[in-house]
């Protein structure tokens, strides 16, 4: 029997399907008509969502992929469309979440004629991508597509597939088989029992040992609040894995750094031994004691010892490796010193912040604005958070659970993130609710595409913090004493910008004002942009505390106290000596 044909861009998009990808993100390019054609062919099993930026869209298919944890897909067409693709591709890269992108060529008759927007695109995917080709025959575009989810998912990664748009008209027999049902992951040793054994002895003579998790436990969060109540042992995390365990879970302390909390800090200087568990935090030299212990639970071969001296390290999937932990261990009968303290400092730090909510100066502190977003939060909110003082902002004040989910441009920190991110989620989960927080200067890279949010009715709430800075950035030269350099930007009326593009828009300045906005807001089906103008004032830097009159300087203590309205907040030392 002869197979029915079907063009090539069209058998392309039927591969995709099988993998379980049913949108994607682009602007359609004359180089891309063969696709748009097919986008239009098989509209049925494949939405085509139309940013305004090349950008977005590939914004939009990481944070997806960050949310789902599965391929998300982007295109661009030939030149400029495929150079806009960079920046959101290389935010897939840095965080390791799988994305496909589509990009267009000049027909394979005028290639290396120096054609209207041709380019050797190949080259500038290079370093970006985990899998990058250009395809050379319509009957390979299957394949070669199917080849690239492959790798995608293997190496967690960017796959480019350049495609010549004459190509894609071309007929091919519909018989090509996905590898979809094939695929399988996972398959990770056993931890040995010798490295268990040696883990619970070094737990069990520190002093004050820790358990530091990543996304690696997104699936361990039940095994890892066992087991730090089995071994009296405080918690913390990297920022991206805030969620796994619940905020208001008592020994959770959130994370370190400078995106980070007072808890968080002083846990990570002051412990003796860390569990490091499927995470490969980049800042631990700064915090976590040189001399310390340090046992690490990682899939990768690769990342034992990649970031600290390692004196167990456990080739296992954290799930097994805690349960293991578990199996083993007896409870301790007493809860350490050290545990309580760090309870108790946690418990301080969550009263001074709470100091703050119903706080009506002008322009508004921030703490009132996450107090609204709390409250209107369901229990499968997603959080999308631009990059900057927001980013600390959030992670401090969210007050999230298991179930909802936060995302982040962790470590290439893009800004103009959380609208496109917001986008991905939204498409992904169109039954939840779904945030963008922004500072004013990220949302101000990306704010055209609430117009997509419009378009295709997407319900997303976005908040704006407009502080006419640069804030982050502003902090950093305050640091370096160096005077404010391009720091200032100019404002504007987001809230009556988003009302012009088609949303709902609110411009709030007071607390009244910030109460009834999120009240209209709540329930809407319409996208919401909720502009708050607040003091341009740095957060709490909880990374160079001067809060300890006893070691410190008390007339430099006494004016950080004033700078950061800090008082309340005591020093971790206080805790460990009571």
């Amino acid at each position: 029997m002869v197979a029915q044909k079907i063009n090539a861009s069209d058998a392309m998009l039927k591969v995709m399907a099988d993998w379980g990808i049913d949108h994607i993100f682009g602007l359609p390019g004359g180089s891309f008509d063969s696709t748009m054609n097919a986008l239009h062919n098989q509209k049925a099993i494949m939405r085509y969502i139309q940013v305004r930026h090349e950008e977005v869209g590939a914004l939009a298919a990481a944070g997806e992929a960050k949310a789902t944890g599965k391929i998300a897909a982007t295109f661009g067409s030939a030149g400029p469309g495929a150079v806009h693709l960079l920046n959101g591709l290389y935010d897939a890269k840095y965080d390791n979440v799988p994305v496909l992108a589509l990009v267009g060529q000049v027909a394979t008759g005028v290639m290396n004629t120096d054609y209207f927007q041709e380019m050797n695109e190949n080259p500038m995917f290079a370093d970006v991508a985990v899998y990058n080709r250009t395809v050379m025959t319509a009957e390979q575009m299957p394949l070669v597509v199917d080849q690239a989810i492959q790798q995608a998912y293997k190496h967690r990664g960017v796959a480019v597939v350049t495609i010549p748009t004459n190509l894609g008209w071309e007929p091919i027999e519909d018989n090509f088989e996905a590898t979809a049902n094939l695929f399988q992951m996972g398959n990770y040793p056993e931890p040995r029992s010798a490295d268990i054994d040696r883990t619970l002895q070094l737990i069990k003579d520190a002093k004050q040992p820790i358990i530091y998790f990543g996304q690696g436990t997104r699936a361990a969060g039940e095994e890892l609040v066992a087991l730090s109540d089995r071994l009296s042992i405080p918690m913390m995390s990297s920022a991206l894995s805030k969620g796994i365990v619940a905020d208001d879970h008592p020994a959770y302390m959130v994370s370190a750094g400078r995106v980070a909390t007072k808890p968080g800090v002083d846990l990570a200087e002051a412990a003796d031994l860390i569990l490091f568990v499927g995470s490969n935090y980049e800042f631990g030299q700064y915090f976590f004691k040189p001399d310390a212990k340090f046992i690490q639970i990682d899939i990768d071969p690769t990342k034992l010892g990649h970031r600290h001296h390692v004196d167990v390290g456990i080739l296992a999937d954290a799930k097994t490796a805690l349960k293991a932990l578990l199996a083993a261990s007896e409870p301790v009968a007493k809860k350490s010193a050290f545990y309580k303290a760090a309870l108790a400092n946690k418990e301080n730090w969550n009263e001074w912040k709470a100091s703050f909510e119903e706080d009506d100066q002008t322009p508004l502190r921030v703490e009132p604005v996450f107090k609204q977003i709390n409250e209107m939060a369901t229990d499968d909110a997603i959080f999308n958070l631009d990059v900057g003082n927001v980013s600390i902002d959030g992670v401090r004040f969210l007050k999230m659970h298991p179930g909802q989910r936060m995302t982040l441009s962790a470590w290439y920190a893009t800004m103009g993130c959380a609208v496109p991110a917001a986008i991905g989620t939204q498409a992904a989960y169109p039954d939840r609710q779904i945030w963008s927080i922004s500072g004013d200067g990220g949302f101000t890279m990306v704010m055209q595409d609430i117009i997509t949010q419009v378009k295709y009715q997407m319900p997303i709430i976005n908040v704006v913090l407009s502080n006419d800075s640069f804030g982050f950035i502003e902090a950093e030269q305050d640091d370096k004493g160096q005077p404010h350099s391009g720091v200032a930007i100019q404002g504007a009326d987001y809230g009556a910008a988003a009302t012009a593009m088609g949303a709902k828009g609110f411009t709030v300045r007071t607390l009244a004002e910030l109460k009834a906005a999120f009240a209209a807001a709540k329930g809407t089906k319409e996208p919401v942009v909720i502009d708050v103008k607040i003091a341009n004032e740095r957060p709490l830097p909880v990374e160079q505390l001067v809060i300890d009159d006893q070691t410190q300087d008390p007339a430099e203590v006494a004016a950080f106290v004033e700078k950061y309205h800090a008082q309340g907040l005591k020093p971790f030392r206080t805790f460990l000596e009571s």
